[in-house]
């Protein structure tokens, strides 16, 4: 534990994760930024990594629509189910428009 907090002071210190909010029961949400590509490749690694495991957890099971434009690029839809989840994994921004009703 000692260790995480250590590792959490240095990415603070560097820049390369941020205080983004409180939640509502008081505990601070920390996110990782973009900063973390060159001051903490190994935290930005690991973030991806984590992100798109999710994504696809959620497409898996049914949580995500892929539609794609006329250029060929992916549009991922959430559902609300599909949103919350995605909140409460940590996967998107906490000041991102709510989903819309679909």
């Amino acid at each position: 534990m000692e260790e995480e907090d250590d590792r959490m002071a240095y990415y603070l210190e560097i820049g390369a994760i941020e205080l983004a909010g409180v939640d509502e029961s008081g505990e601070m949400i920390f996110a990782i930024n973009d900063k973390a590509k060159e001051l903490a490749p190994e935290l930005w690694e690991a973030h991806m990594n984590y992100v798109d495991n999710s994504l696809l957890e959620l497409y898996k099971d049914g949580y995500i629509d892929i539609e794609y434009d006329e250029n060929l690029e992916a549009m991922l839809n959430l559902s609300e189910e599909g949103y919350r989840i995605a909140l409460e994994k940590g996967i998107i921004p906490i000041d991102m428009p709510e989903a819309p009703n679909n």
